[in-house]
C-alpha cells in the first residue's frame, strides 16, 4: 500500500499537479482517499522525503521540493521498467544502430582489443514524450547482433536480451557530471556547457563476462539519483579517488 500511495504522489508531482512549494495532502487526507491506515501513508511520505522530493516532518507541513524523479539502482538496468513504476509512460527514439570496430573507450571498458566488432547504439529516452536521457550503449558483438532483429522502439533493450536467453546478472555504475555538447544540447532541449548527469555502467554476466558499456547523459531538472542501504544490508559502495581527478562513488549490483 505504501508504495501505491509513493507511486501515485511521485506521479502527481512530476506532473505538476502538485507543483514545487505546494502542500502535499495531509496524512488524513491521504488515508481516506486511499482507505489506508497511518502506518503505510507515514511510510509512503518518509519514502518520498528521503528521495529529496517533499520536505517538512517533526509538526511541520509536508512541502513538495523538487519534481526530479530519483532513480533508484535496483531498477537501473532497465529504464522503462523503472519510468512504469513511477507512474510515468517511458519512451524511446533509436537514433542509430550500426555494427562497428570498437574504438579505445569501448575496447578498455568491455575488455576487447581495438578494432573488434561491437554493436553501437544511441537513443533518445522520454518520460511522458519530455527529452530525459541520451543513452550511448555499446555490446560485444555476440549480444549486440540480436537487436538487429528487435524494433528497439518498442521497449526496453534489456528485457528482450533477457527473453533472448542473455544473462544479464550485475552492473557497476560510475556517476558523475558532465557539460552537454553541441549532441546533447539538440536532443536533450538544452543549452551547449548546460549540466548532465552522466551514469556510466559495465553490466557482467553471471560468470562475469562482459556485456555491454554505457554512457548515459540525463537531465538533471528531470532525473536525480539515490542509494538506499541498512544496518540489515550494505550496499557495495567503494570510494576512490582519481589521482587528476574529483573523487567517485562506485555502486556494484
Amino acid at each position: 500500500m505504501h508504495e501505491r500511495i509513493a507511486a501515485d504522489l511521485r506521479r502527481r508531482i512530476a506532473s505538476g499537479e502538485l507543483p514545487v512549494g505546494s502542500a502535499v495532502p495531509s496524512e488524513s487526507q491521504l488515508g481516506e482517499q486511499w482507505e489506508a491506515s497511518r502506518g503505510p501513508v507515514r511510510q509512503a511520505l518518509a519514502t518520498l522525503r528521503a528521495e529529496g522530493l517533499i520536505d517538512g516532518g517533526r509538526g511541520k507541513p509536508p512541502l513538495v521540493r523538487s519534481q526530479a524523479i530519483p532513480q533508484p539502482f535496483e531498477t537501473f538496468l532497465s529504464f522503462s521498467r523503472w519510468a512504469e513504476g513511477t507512474g510515468r509512460i517511458p519512451g524511446q527514439r533509436t537514433l542509430e544502430i550500426a555494427r562497428r570496430p570498437a574504438t579505445a573507450e569501448a575496447a578498455e571498458a568491455l575488455g576487447l582489443d581495438e578494432g573488434e566488432p561491437v554493436v553501437q547504439l544511441l537513443r533518445l529516452r522520454l518520460l511522458d514524450g519530455l527529452p530525459t536521457m541520451i543513452e550511448r550503449t555499446t555490446f560485444v558483438w555476440s549480444v549486440g547482433r540480436l537487436l538487429f532483429d528487435h524494433d528497439c522502439d518498442s521497449g526496453s533493450v534489456f528485457a528482450y536480451l533477457s527473453g533472448c536467453g542473455v544473462d544479464l546478472s550485475t552492473a557497476r555504475h560510475v556517476i558523475d557530471a558532465i557539460v552537454a555538447d553541441d549532441t546533447d544540447a539538440a536532443l536533450l532541449n538544452v543549452d551547449p556547457g548546460a549540466p548532465l548527469l552522466r551514469e556510466r555502467r559495465r553490466t557482467f554476466s553471471s560468470t562475469g563476462e562482459l556485456i555491454e558499456y554505457s554512457d548515459d547523459r540525463y537531465r538533471p531538472d528531470i532525473v536525480s539519483f539515490t542509494i538506499e542501504n541498512s544496518q540489515q544490508a550494505h550496499p557495495e559502495l567503494v570510494r576512490s579517488s582519481n589521482q587528476d581527478g574529483p573523487l567517485r562513488a562506485d555502486v556494484s549490483r
